[in-house]
């Protein structure tokens, strides 16, 4: 009889597990089921074990034992999240006020951040493209590699940490830099040169910046103060238009219309070039080429675009509405059937969005919607609502195109975008559930990994590049809910990059988020968006959020004034069967129609608590191993 005593012994320990599981909060069973089919059998668990980071049972389990041991070690929290006091620890954390003083204190922090970068770029790596701030040293195309893309896509030889940075100068409200930096650029930058780089790079780092930079200088109400340029005949505006030529070859000789991933500005489409590009790469050009146009009065460069966009869109699963991430330009097959919101697929469905709210084409607001729907119904895990109910935190997966099934249990950084994506359209309460998320894994190493692996709770990919994706999103939502919490946050983001990443000239890449060693390389976007957004979330004085005009980022951190030259369409002759008006934006329009939650939904007795509820708060940590 000794087997039905272990039996009914098992059975009453599942049943206390359950109970506990249940005591321990909201429920993390989404996760169990999901994964049990990743268990330490599989190809990529079994490469983990070697690691020591695959366990027969998914690590949600371990919520627990820490919560048990939370209790046993007399902790006084409650199982409302409430505490055994007043307040709980992030309440006594996050809800406090935050005094002006330091405010200012923390802006001019950013601002010298800015200016230890673009100082030490100036003096030891100008007129190269990128700082080495260990060595000192400046750096260009890999001359010797040809291959090496992880340099060559970026930097062209055209000084492209000074054209990145130029708007930054401007809305620090630094004149005098910003018009010796305008005259070296003219000076100095030549796009006739040898070099090969990616056209969705160019595109956003180089030309973003110049059509950004050209804007600002020739904007009657000037905003920032005197930005003008005596003598400005358009030299930046003109520098855009040959830049742009000169990645118009990537268009040709495509039979679907989606251009090839990388030209030489000298030469055009290089011979054998590969015929793979990734979705956001190639559909990631309308904000630009079509603000080109519009200055210009040129439909050509939006033309292109738009016709990438739309023949990408065509491309998607009838099945489930979603893309793929890399696409063959012959013959529209999709290669890579991954969906997801991060590296291949981010801009693209920020680009809809955005360039609906610049030019108010319609059509992409509809596939916008559309795209958003899809990305809800087959992307999006986890409980309904994100401050309420029971059950996982929402968080955004990568699936099949086609199916929608689960592919693997990684999240990229770059996905750090979406919820600043997400306050635009309102969808305000989502926002703040996959912020705390990526939060979350910022607290604990100091930086956000490259990838992170939401099962095996730890780095898939370890390096971080200063990617300015997380800082995004935190101004945005502060400036949608005015929270301190979003202070405290950029509080972190700033103290940590001073911490782990500054060198003896500039900032440097981590190599490796648990180590914090680092990697000789400062690149462009540090200075043009992480450096920006960190300023501007503690500069409540900025004109951006003062001056009564209306500005948008490019998905470069590029700021753009919304203009009405932008919303004159030259399309009537060019699509005549989509002849439109443009519209004004709508709340109505903007919501998607299965989001669950609007910007209306956040109560205002929250505006000044936590955003999300301590319960959830600390049930995202354990999430991600903090507690």
């Amino acid at each position: 009889m000794q087997w039905r005593s272990l039996v009914l012994a098992l059975l009453a320990l599942r049943l206390a597990g359950h109970a506990l599981l249940w005591l321990a909060g909201p429920s993390v069973g989404f996760y169990q089921q999901r994964l049990r089919a990743f268990t330490c059998s599989s190809p990529a668990a079994r490469d983990a074990v070697s690691n020591r980071r695959c366990f027969p049972a998914p690590h949600w389990a371990s919520f627990l034992g820490r919560a048990w041991e939370g209790a046993d070690s007399g902790s006084s929290m409650g199982r409302d999240g409430s505490g055994g006091g007043d307040e709980d620890e992030y309440e006594q954390r996050y809800s406090r006020a935050f005094p002006p003083q330091l405010r200012a204190q923390l802006r001019d922090a950013a601002r010298g951040m800015f200016g230890f970068g673009y100082d030490n770029y100036m003096a030891h790596a100008f007129p190269q493209d990128e700082l080495n701030p260990i060595d000192c040293r400046g750096r260009g195309p890999d001359r010797d590699d040809p291959s090496n893309l992880n340099i060559n896509d970026v930097l062209g030889n055209y000084s492209l940490t000074l054209i990145d940075a130029l708007d930054t100068l401007a809305v620090m409200g630094n004149s005098s830099e910003f018009r010796k930096a305008v005259k070296l650029v003219i000076e100095t930058v030549s796009f006739d040169t040898d070099s090969t780089v990616q056209v969705f790079e160019a595109t956003i780092r180089v030309l973003g910046s110049l059509l950004s930079a050209h804007i600002i200088i020739t904007d009657s109400k000037q905003p920032f103060g005197d930005m003008t340029i005596k003598g400005y005949d358009n030299e930046l505006l003109n520098m855009a238009h040959d830049l742009a030529v000169r990645l118009l070859p990537a268009f040709e000789n495509t039979k679907t219309g989606i251009p090839y991933p990388r030209v030489n500005l000298r030469t055009g489409v290089p011979s054998g070039s590969n015929n793979e590009t990734c979705t956001a790469g190639a559909g990631s050009l309308l904000v630009e080429f079509g603000i080109l146009s519009r200055l210009l009065g040129d439909s050509t460069f939006e033309w292109v675009a738009r016709r990438a966009v739309k023949a990408l869109w065509n491309l998607r699963s009838n099945d489930t509405g979603l893309l793929g991430n890399v696409v063959n330009i012959q013959t529209g097959h999709w290669v890579g059937k991954q969906s997801g919101l991060g590296a291949g697929l981010d801009s693209f469905y920020e680009y809809l969005l955005k360039s609906y709210i610049l030019f108010g084409e319609k059509e992409d607001l509809d596939m916008f919607n559309d795209a958003y729907r899809s990305i809800q119904n087959h992307l999006r895990r986890g409980r309904e609502a994100c401050n309420e109910g029971e059950g996982d935190p929402p968080l955004y997966v990568n699936v099949n195109m086609f199916s929608g099934q689960l592919m693997n249990t990684w999240i990229d950084s770059l996905q750090a975008f979406f919820p600043g994506l997400q306050v635009l359209i309102g969808d305000v309460e989502d926002a703040i559930c996959l912020h705390a998320f990526y939060y979350a894994i910022w607290k604990r190493y100091g930086a956000l990994p490259e990838r992170y692996n939401w099962q095996l709770q730890a780095p898939d990919v370890l390096f971080y590049p200063l990617r300015p994706e997380l800082v995004e999103s935190t101004y945005l939502l502060y400036q949608a809910t005015k929270n301190p919490f979003y202070l405290h946050v950029g509080m972190d983001i700033l103290q940590s990059l001073e911490k782990y990443t500054k060198a003896k000239c500039g900032y440097a890449t981590l190599h490796h988020v648990i180590e914090k060693s680092k990697e000789d390389r400062m690149e462009s976007f540090f200075l043009s968006e992480t450096c920006k957004y960190l300023y501007l979330l503690f500069d409540e004085e900025n004109p951006v959020h003062k001056s009564g005009n209306r500005f948008m980022f490019t998905t470069e951190g590029h700021i753009v004034s919304l203009d009405k030259r932008l919303r004159v369409s030259l399309w009537q002759d060019t699509f005549p069967e989509e002849e439109k008006k443009a519209e004004k934006i709508k709340r109505s329009e903007l919501r998607a129609n299965n989001s669950i939650s609007n910007c209306n939904r956040v109560p205002d007795e929250r505006r000044y608590l936590l955003p999300l509820k301590s319960i959830y708060m600390r049930q995202i940590d354990q999430m991600v191993g903090l507690i």
